[in-house]
């Protein structure tokens, strides 16, 4: 009975307006208004303003920062809320307390009371719907602190009609630009949105155009400014496949020998941002030793994430050129023989950009599809890479499961396969691998509770 209500529960929030399923709607201040936001937290009693938050928007990062953060004020003995978009393998990903996803039977009792409110409100998004169920569950009783990820942009997303304690925005590029904007400032203006006055806020190193726009709306809002690169600083002492080791610098206060379990250069840029922004709470609770026990244990899955070894499997969520160029620049730290990239992509990002820097260095490419209603069809994907890569080995498949055995059918032991272009990619990948090799896997790992994203409930793994 629980599984038949939950998935009509999730069938009925994923039937209203779901931009993420679209990109055929003018981002403006019409189509993502936070006036049915507001209107409908005043119907609920304001459940947003009942626990303190933390605000973090970025282009790149946002997932991984907002993760680290949560761990850090859990191993403080803070009660945490986690609130993250898109999820990676189920539904109730997005909305966690301490790491544990929202039980089934509270997300069904919270969308039974939210339903006839919503009702009030015509054109109220899934977004928006599911923004609201978080601030329900987090308020009830209110979290110590709740880690509020922004889902696009920043200035009109849901998620902006919190009161933050502190925000951060992590590193900027050009992306979603039909929607926020063509160049790096206009971008940066939609994030600096979620600045509030006199809250901290957190920003990463920056192109200068961007960096301007943040210095602007910090001062225009009396929000005190912290620029990790600048005043924090990150020194990275290994990188390795398995994770970094880093030492972390403040003005007052220096974290040695930090282990984060995620790897790549930037996560040190990421990790340096979460320090600073728990700094910025000013909560002696938050010691150097509680922020290397928070950062050890962060769990992110899907970002430069190693499945298996001879053959190697790799994944990884990059989804524009510039996070391309950062995975390609990561892949030193997996030594392999040839590289057979399995690549698939959402309709809307730069296709052409990711397949030239992932591709480059590939000996075959497999072009698939996720389960997502963005995705771009294979054959599309193909003509791309064959414009780009006359001479490469291409591939087609119809979706990541038989990509990933493809892939498996091609790879000789000393290979390294890599899945990336999107997350939902990624997700397919892990669960085609769960079904394959279940012990290879944790028991608890969130491939286990897969299920598609539309809210068209059929277990992916029996």
């Amino acid at each position: 009975m629980t599984d038949d209500a939950y998935a009509r529960t999730l069938r009925e929030i994923f039937a209203h307006v779901d931009y993420s399923r679209s990109r055929q709607h003018p981002y403006n201040a019409e189509t993502y208004n936070l006036d049915r936001m507001w209107a409908l937290m005043r119907l609920l009693g304001d459940p947003q303003d009942a626990f303190p938050s933390i605000h973090i928007a970025g282009s790149k990062g946002k997932g991984s920062t907002s993760a680290m953060t949560s761990s850090i004020l859990q191993a403080a003995g803070r009660r945490t809320g986690l609130y993250t978009s898109p999820h990676l393998h189920t539904f109730r990903e997005r909305i966690r307390i301490d790491g544990a996803f929202i039980a089934r039977e509270r997300l069904i009792s919270l969308w039974d009371e939210l339903k006839p409110v919503i009702a009030r409100l015509p054109r109220t998004t899934t977004f928006e719907i599911i923004t609201a169920l978080a601030f329900m569950d987090f308020s009830r009783p209110p979290v110590d602190m709740a880690v509020i990820e922004v889902g696009l942009g920043g200035r009109l997303d849901a998620t902006n009609v919190i009161t933050p304690q502190a925000c951060a925005i992590t590193a900027l590029s050009l992306e979603h630009t039909d929607l926020l904007g063509d160049n790096i400032a206009a971008i940066a203006g939609e994030k600096a949105g979620i600045i509030k006055p006199g809250a901290p806020v957190v920003t990463g190193p920056q192109p200068p155009e961007a960096m301007a726009v943040i210095e602007r709306a910090a001062a225009a809002a009396g929000a005190p400014l912290i620029r990790v690169g600048q005043d924090w600083r990150w020194a990275i002492r290994e990188l390795a496949p398995d994770g970094l080791r880093l030492d972390i610098y403040g003005p007052d206060s220096t974290i040695k020998e930090a282990f984060v379990p995620l790897t790549g250069e930037h996560q040190a840029v990421n990790a340096a941002i979460a320090v600073a922004l728990v700094h910025a709470l000013d909560d002696p609770r938050i010691s150097e030793d509680v922020i290397r026990q928070g950062l050890a244990r962060t769990y992110w899955p899907g970002r430069l994430e190693m499945l298996s070894h001879r053959p190697a499997i790799l994944l990884d969520s990059a989804h524009t050129r510039d996070s391309a160029t950062r995975l390609r620049n990561a892949l030193r730290l997996f030594p392999h023989q040839r590289l057979i990239l399995l690549f698939g992509a959402s309709a809307d990002k730069d296709i052409a950009g990711m397949l030239a820097i992932l591709g480059e260095d590939a000996d075959a490419i497999i072009l698939t599809r996720s389960f997502h209603p963005r995705a771009a069809n294979p054959s599309r994907l193909y003509a791309a890479a064959r414009g780009i890569f006359p001479e490469k080995a291409l591939y087609i498949t119809g979706d990541a499961a038989p990509g990933l055995e493809q892939a498996l059918s091609l790879a000789e032991e000393e290979d390294l396969i890599l899945a990336s272009g999107s997350i939902f990619v990624v997700a397919a990948v892990r669960e085609a691998w769960a079904r394959l090799h279940p012990q290879a896997l944790p028991p608890d790992d969130w491939a286990f509770f897969a299920e598609p994203i539309d809210g068209q409930f059929t277990p992916m793994l029996s």
